[in-house]
């Protein structure tokens, strides 16, 4: 296969790629940009995973959390750079596609899509927890499956009617859940109780966290940073693309980092003990709400319950947004059914791909369990951030031969930002574990099938050509 890229026309010699970009109005900002990837990365990234990762490592997971965003760098400014060139919807497919051909843009689509559905089930599966503990003491019954699939039939409607009404939903969520957070964490530097030591030291006793245990801390919550990835997948909605998408991801990509730095250093460094626990050992999945129970009270502790609720389904809807347009990219190139690439003439927002996505998260629900969902969302983003590293080193090698690579954002750097994302990242891939191997491996499986059984054949359409 050559891995020279690739470009369709349509009649007429206009690029089909190119044509995708026309049928969704082009709505966000910079600002825009960064609300939409930091809803999307902060609500299980925040409230769900702490509790997970300190089950591995102890109080010193702000590390964790560290080296993730570190590693995820490299693969921030791949994808800065080839959005810039390419700020269509669909994102990293579409630069996999140019760069590998179809056979591996349809593998990269569908693992892309399957990462982004999973990341966004991962909130939607969390924030039953904080319900939970809001029910209960409301002495109020509910049923969390069913609270789940309200959420679902929800932020669906919602994407339908389009970006302009997901971002008028995040805005003040975003807005409120981080600064109430943050004044909480201001207070507890102040407080005389609060331990320094303890976040520092566990992070850095290499007695008690093996570099195996932190990096697999740290690969865990790679899902965390997965929000930054959804600006590049509704590049072709964004005013001014070329120049706010890689601005919106590092930005986002800082934000997020800090955040997720400070607050667990500082929730850490508050309580004493393994709180993250449950009664039977297992890891609790309302860490925030048990920490502002700690150090604040109970009733602070349900507000920002409730508030972790509302960001979670926030954080599901980019998600969700950002899925489905992976499968109307895939469907422009006649990858997938044009079924997926029709947009409602009322909302101009791709509805059968939106349902369809919606579907497929409704059965990740119910089916599969809450880490489980974690480690296979991470797994794939990884798998997808080292294809796009191996993307920039090879388009910036036949930038000279190929007239539709100009970026205007340049990875800096380049090569070792791109080689050592790559090696990272595939070590990330391996102390995964099975479970991550596995559903990786479906996902080849599933692409390969997809792409033989119908890409290949709709692919080399008689009203396009191919040209290398």
């Amino acid at each position: 296969m050559s891995l020279k890229p690739t470009q369709i026309t349509l009649n007429g010699g206009k690029n089909l790629v190119d044509a995708v970009k026309t049928k969704i109005e082009r709505s966000l900002s910079l600002i825009g940009v960064i609300i939409v990837t930091v809803a999307a990365s902060i609500g299980s990234g925040l409230f769900v995973l702490p509790s997970f990762a300190a089950a591995i490592m102890g109080p010193g997971i702000w590390l964790a959390f560290l080296l993730a965003g570190i590693v995820f760098l490299p693969g921030t400014l791949s994808k800065a750079e080839l959005s810039s060139a390419m700020p269509y919807n669909g994102g990293a497919y579409v630069y996999v596609e140019r760069s590998f051909g179809p056979l591996i843009g349809t593998v990269s689509g569908l693992g892309l899509w399957a990462s982004f559905l999973l990341k966004s089930a991962f909130a939607l599966i969390g924030f039953s927890a904080y319900m939970y503990t809001v029910t209960e003491y409301l002495n109020v019954s509910a049923n969390a499956t069913v609270l789940i699939m309200i959420a679902l039939v929800l932020i669906t409607v919602l994407n339908i009617f389009g970006i302009k009404k997901v971002k008028a939903f995040q805005t003040p969520i975003l807005a409120l859940t981080t600064a109430i957070i943050l004044i909480i964490c201001f207070f507890q530097l102040l407080d005389a109780n609060f331990d320094f030591s303890r976040p520092w030291n566990s992070a850095m006793d290499t007695s008690r966290n093996e570099p195996i245990l932190v990096a697999e801390a740290a690969a865990l919550v790679f899902v965390a940073y997965a929000g930054i990835y959804k600006a590049g997948a509704i590049g072709g909605e964004v005013k001014e693309p070329e120049k706010n998408l890689p601005m919106g991801m590092l930005i986002s990509l800082l934000l997020i980092t800090l955040l997720y730095v400070i607050v667990t250093f500082i929730m850490m460094g508050s309580i004493e003990g393994e709180w993250w626990l449950n009664s039977d050992g297992y890891a609790r999945e309302d860490p925030i709400f048990a920490f502002v129970d700690a150090v604040a009270s109970t009733k602070v502790g349900l507000a920002l319950a409730i508030m972790a609720v509302l960001t979670m389904i926030s954080g599901a809807l980019s998600g969700l947004l950002a899925a489905s347009r992976f499968l109307f990219g895939m469907a422009k190139d006649s990858l997938l059914p044009d079924a997926f690439s029709d947009t409602n003439k009322k909302f101009e927002t791709p509805h059968w791909a939106i349902i369809i996505t919606a579907v497929t998260m409704a059965i990740s629900i119910l089916t599969l369990p809450v880490k489980d969902v974690a480690k296979l969302a991470s797994g794939f983003q990884i798998m997808v951030i080292v294809a796009l590293n191996v993307s920039v080193i090879l388009l910036r090698a036949e930038r000279d031969e190929e007239d539709f690579y100009k970026p205007t954002f340049m990875s800096p750097f380049y090569p070792w930002a791109q080689v050592i994302g790559t090696i990272a990242g595939g070590y990330l891939i391996f102390i995964m574990g099975e479970k991550a191997l596995y559903g990786a491996l479906a996902a080849i499986a599933i692409g390969l099938s997809t792409y033989f059984i119908y890409g290949k054949q709709n692919y080399e359409h008689p009203h396009s050509e191919e040209s290398n």
